[in-house]
């Protein structure tokens, strides 16, 4: 079974660039029609979809964050990161990368990792 888990900095100062990345155990982030997302969900709201990059390397973003967002891939590895520039406070939330059939859906996800954007 896939397993996902990210990494990163937990505490972002407003105006710089959050990084994190997505280890993957169980299968390959290669795998022909996987869609290899992140996700986040602030404080006392719902789970947003960031952008997602497919098992061919293809990228795709969320209209509201594209111009910020960028994800890639180590194959070698078998990661996948994203960075978000340009953060505020409203970047803080819990950011998940994910598997899934689609983009903006998910069978399986990390557990997550708490981002704090603060000064």
């Amino acid at each position: 079974q896939v397993q996902l888990q990210e990494s990163g900095p937990g505490l972002v100062k407003p105006s710089q660039t959050l990084s994190l990345t997505c280890t993957v155990s169980g299968g390959s982030i290669t795998t022909n029609y996987y869609y290899w997302s992140w996700m986040r969900q602030p404080p006392g709201k719902g789970l947003e979809w960031m952008g997602a990059i497919s098992s061919s390397g293809s990228t795709s973003y969320s209209p509201s964050l594209k111009s910020r967002t960028s994800i890639s891939r180590d194959t070698s590895k078998n990661q996948f990161t994203l960075q978000l520039n340009s953060v505020t406070p409203e970047d803080t939330a819990v950011y998940y990368c994910t598997r899934g059939l689609t983009p903006g859906t998910y069978v399986f996800r990390g557990q997550g990792t708490q981002v704090t954007v603060s000064s």
